[in-house]
């Protein structure tokens, strides 16, 4: 059980103690002052037994009767009257029998439970009068001075103790209210967590879900910028040299070229299934491997391909690196099967937060909002562009027909060895 509960159980069981002593203390006063009564008239023959009891059974009857009916209790009229009643019957029956004054000290206790504001001390200064009287010996037993001084000192100590007792009800009351709170406080909390642990949750089949998407859209990218390359490069091949087999040299240098394709996108392909970084970024940097790419693809397209670096050329994050050289290589490949182009230029730009690769040629163009005719390929720029926006990242084309292609791709310049 938590400290909060303990508490709350022992404020329970003391307010439950303290109903019942104070709902019983009445009758068992009473009950004194009656045995004090019917054990007196064996020294004191003067006293109206009869008329003593009778107020004894109304005064237990009136107590009785507030007690059994709560509504009296929740209005402050009925209340009052209620007050007013038992001061008047214990003033009388203290005005015959002075021991009486051992009940009247519930006058205190109902005036504290019952009135409010002023009336409880209202109530308070009514029944110190008459205790004081009750300690006189009755309103026969001492003079009026003698009574209203007795009165006066009772008042002052019983109003004092009464205004001690108030403050530690009030203290005590907002203890049960920040009990309160707390519970409530609490209670959301713990509706919070719970609410959080199914959000969290969510998150994780959420994070889940993104990541398998994730890594499909990478193995595509990657199949694609190795498998689907080498093996367009391969059917280009096979077919160069099935057109020039009469010609032993061109046939052969058709075939050798195609056969390294194929040992190119296989050592790729291998890389790929064990996600390592591409072959020539594990033996270079990225200027270099952009180089050497682009050195062999000019000798196997046989087409002028150029790169110039400018700007401090730096060791950048893996992950910078690979997309900007499978940018390259993307872009490369489309330009041996649709551009038709003479000359090509690449420059990779180093600047201080960004690197920039540019690929340019002097092909046939297109229109980049046009889908081809046979609604075939696309992918090879979709995944460019996904490479590059997993960077925060930008891809820009631009292209007529007749007019070439550009093609820019920037991402952050994110040094090695950054987020590990």
């Amino acid at each position: 059980m938590s400290i909060e509960a303990e508490l709350r159980a022992e404020s329970d069981r003391w307010e439950r103690k303290e109903t019942v002593f104070f709902t019983v203390l009445p009758y068992f006063l009473l009950s004194v002052c009656a045995l004090i009564t019917l054990v007196l008239p064996f020294w004191d023959v003067s006293l109206n037994l009869p008329l003593v009891l009778g107020l004894t059974l109304v005064i237990a009857l009136w107590v009785g009767w507030f007690h059994t009916h709560p509504q009296w209790q929740e209005s402050g009229p009925l209340t009052g009257l209620y007050y007013v009643g038992l001061i008047v019957l214990g003033a009388s029956v203290v005005a015959l029998a002075p021991w009486y004054g051992i009940f009247t000290f519930t006058g205190y206790v109902h005036a504290f439970l019952f009135l409010k504001g002023r009336w409880r001390y209202a109530g308070v200064a009514a029944t110190a009068m008459i205790q004081a009287a009750s300690s006189t010996g009755g309103l026969s037993g001492a003079t009026v001075n003698e009574w209203l001084v007795l009165s006066l000192v009772t008042i002052v100590l019983a109003g004092a103790f009464f205004r001690f007792a108030e403050l530690d009800d009030r203290r005590s009351h907002r203890q049960k209210r920040a009990l309160a709170e707390l519970h409530e406080a609490n209670g959301k909390l713990e509706a919070a967590l719970a609410e959080n642990a199914g959000l969290h949750a969510q998150l994780l089949v959420q994070a889940r879900e993104a990541g398998v998407q994730d890594e499909r859209q990478r193995m595509a990218r990657e199949i694609h910028d190795t498998l689907a390359q080498g093996l367009a490069g391969i059917l280009t091949q096979l077919q160069a040299a099935e057109r020039t087999a009469d010609r032993d040299e061109a046939w052969r240098r058709h075939v050798g070229n195609a056969k390294n394709l194929a040992r190119d996108s296989l050592t790729e392909a291998r890389r790929t299934v064990h996600a390592v970084q591409p072959e020539v970024l594990a033996e270079a940097r990225l200027p270099e491997a952009i180089s050497d790419v682009t050195r062999r693809w000019s000798q196997v397209h046989r087409i002028d391909a150029v790169l110039t670096t400018t700007g401090d050329p730096r060791p950048m994050h893996a992950d910078v690196e690979v997309t900007l050289l499978r940018a390259a290589q993307e872009a490369l490949a489309n330009v041996a099967k649709h551009a038709r182009a003479s000359r090509v230029g690449l420059t990779l730009s180093y600047m201080e937060d960004l690197v920039t690769l540019d690929v340019r040629d002097d092909g046939v163009g297109f229109e980049p909002g046009a889908r081809r005719a046979d609604g075939a390929g696309g992918f090879g720029l979709t995944g460019m562009r996904q490479r590059v926006q997993r960077l925060a990242g930008r891809l820009e084309i631009e292209s007529e027909p007749g007019g070439g292609t550009a093609i820019s791709a920037t991402v952050p310049a994110i040094p090695a060895g950054a987020g590990r």
